[in-house]
């Protein structure tokens, strides 16, 4: 007598469902990897534009929890503020994952800030001072950056997507290999910026 194990429906529907969970697996683990991409995370909406009446003067006291990780109980939201020529209240603050699209540092001192993990899409910070600074992990998607001074600075995990960096200073820049091929594929970085970044 034939075992219901030799019935050749039965190995092809179990064939059938050893496949079908294959591609199951398969489409959730690149579900799991599309979620956690800094792409996809990027294109995520912001959080609603806090409407604090001294949500800007927020950046001269700037925040000191978790600066490395970008943590914080309530973001800094600096969105559409001015801080054209600020010269003194931005030097060395804490603007860990600030939310800073759409705001204006054109001709600011922001030397030794630390803005890891900040969010600075479509920002203008035209001859911003960035020395010493730590910029790690930063989104300057669409930024203008023109003429702005990298000495010395920590760039690593930072994106320039479509930034606009004429004129812009990257002297003793420290950046990751991989990062440095990314920001080297930008058009607007000059010959002499280039050089410095030491871009092939």
């Amino acid at each position: 007598m034939e075992s219901s194990w030799d019935c050749p429906e039965l190995k092809a529907s179990t064939s059938c469902f050893k496949e079908l969970k294959t591609v199951a697996c398969g489409i959730l683990a690149v579900c799991a990897i599309t979620a956690a991409s800094p792409a996809i995370a990027a294109s995520q909406r912001l959080p609603p534009l806090s409407t604090e009446p001294n949500r800007c003067e927020k950046a001269f006291v700037g925040n000191t929890i978790g600066q490395a990780n970008g943590v914080y109980d309530k973001p800094i939201d600096l969105r559409f503020c001015d801080y054209t020529n600020e010269k003194s209240n931005l030097k060395g603050k804490s603007l860990a994952a600030a939310l800073m699209s759409d705001a204006k540092f054109d001709g600011a001192d922001m030397t030794e800030v630390v803005m890891s993990k900040a969010y600075a899409a479509g920002a203008s910070f035209k001859g911003v001072d960035f020395t010493n600074a730590v910029l790690d992990r930063v989104n300057f998607e669409k930024a203008d950056l023109q003429g702005a001074v990298f000495k010395n600075t920590v760039l690593s995990g930072s994106t320039f997507n479509e930034a606009k960096l004429e004129d812009a200073v990257f002297e003793d820049t420290i950046i990751g290999y991989i990062d440095l091929q990314k920001l080297c594929t930008n058009p607007s970085i000059n010959a002499e910026g280039r050089a410095e970044l030491g871009c092939r």
